[in-house]
């Protein structure tokens, strides 16, 4: 009984199937559908149509990472038995995505070694995507409350909306990441909203 129960919740954390709860996990597993989709739509695009895609592929993979490192990562660190291994293998996977990603950002989508080099940051992203669904949100499902993994969903959410558009590779914080360039003035904001949702000390 107790297997089946777990291959239930193993079979929601790799499909983030909304009747688990509108929880982090079901967020995330569905951004990741939308990352999968629009890596897709990048590479059947031309001209404008293109760099608009690319464009909103990049807002999608900045606010995702900056989301899950400072809400999720942080919980999963001392949610289950070697939840800082599984941490540190995905922020080194983050790490090596985000180098793809700024050297991507400088060629034009009409370079020539623009798909190639999309399709290397597809591939990063993926296999840290479905490293994530094995090995991290699994593991948050069996050992987190749905209570709390609905409050982090509401946490990753204000997150969301004061993360930046441009990771920086070697920067696996969100405070860090919001701290570079013109984005500096969001890290306030983002603390104090993740604060609000989560409450201080609770993180």
């Amino acid at each position: 009984m107790g297997a089946a129960k777990n291959e239930a919740v193993d079979e929601h954390a790799r499909t983030g199937d909304p009747a688990a709860g509108d929880d982090v996990v079901a967020l995330l597993m569905r951004q990741h559908g939308e990352i999968h989709t629009l890596f897709d739509e990048v590479r059947a695009a031309e001209g404008a149509a293109r760099a608009e895609a690319f464009r909103r592929l990049v807002h999608l993979l900045a606010v995702h990472e900056t989301a899950e490192e400072e809400v999720v990562h942080p919980h999963a660190r001392t949610a289950f038995d070697g939840g800082g291994e599984v941490v540190d293998d995905r922020l080194a996977e983050e790490k090596a995505a985000k180098e793809k990603l700024s050297a991507l950002e400088d060629m034009d989508v009409s370079d020539p070694a623009f798909v190639p080099a999309l399709l290397s940051l597809r591939n990063a992203v993926l296999v840290h995507a479905r490293s994530e669904e094995r090995y991290e949100f699994a593991l948050l499902r069996r050992t987190t409350s749905p209570a709390r993994l609905a409050l982090m969903a509401k946490a990753v959410r204000a997150a969301e909306a004061t993360a930046p558009t441009h990771p920086h590779p070697g920067v696996e914080s969100a405070a860090a990441n919001l701290a570079v360039g013109p984005v500096a003035a969001v890290m306030d904001r983002a603390r104090d909203a993740i604060r609000r949702t989560m409450g201080d000390g609770d993180r």
